[in-house]
């Protein structure tokens, strides 16, 4: 199964990418996980913020297959310990449909994208750096995963 990070951001703290693609490269099986970055979206002189959200918002959408399910990550989403996103991300296993896991920029999500977002995850009631959940939602991916395999990664 596919799960693709579809993330506002590029040109990133090296960091940050070492950070994503260690989480990436340990899981392979029974998700795989790809990263499609989007620009965040410049701001014209005098522009409404929201203007430039819904540019990206545009480029998320666009970079949804037809049937993904589609995840935002929002603040206000609902905040899962690391056993109910293992047995959450166990049913979207079961289910079979391909992931789409939505990151906004500095300024979040687009409404579009809430719209079309078939679940809303909260990593934390703390507003992170978009760069950061990144790595934070890696991290969780091969964690939960772990837990489903029986792998001693997760202690709890």
């Amino acid at each position: 199964m596919k799960c693709r990070l579809i993330a506002a951001g590029t040109r990133l703290p090296t960091w940050i990418d070492e950070g994503f693609r260690d989480y990436q490269q340990r899981m392979r099986k029974p998700l795989a996980l790809e990263l499609r970055e989007i620009p965040v979206a410049a701001r014209r002189g005098g522009e409404n913020p929201r203007a430039a959200i819904a540019r990206e918002g545009e480029q998320m959408l666009a970079a949804i297959e037809a049937g993904d399910y589609v995840v935002a990550l929002e603040v206000t989403g609902n905040a899962l310990s690391t056993e109910k996103f293992a047995e959450w991300l166990a049913r979207r296993l079961q289910d079979g449909r391909n992931l789409a896991l939505l990151i906004g920029g500095p300024d979040g999500l687009a409404l579009d994208c809430l719209r079309r977002a078939d679940f809303r995850w909260s990593l934390s009631p703390l507003t992170l750096p978009h760069a950061l959940a990144r790595v934070v939602v890696a991290e969780q991916l091969y964690r939960a995963t772990s837990l489903l395999a029986g792998h001693p990664y997760h202690r709890a």
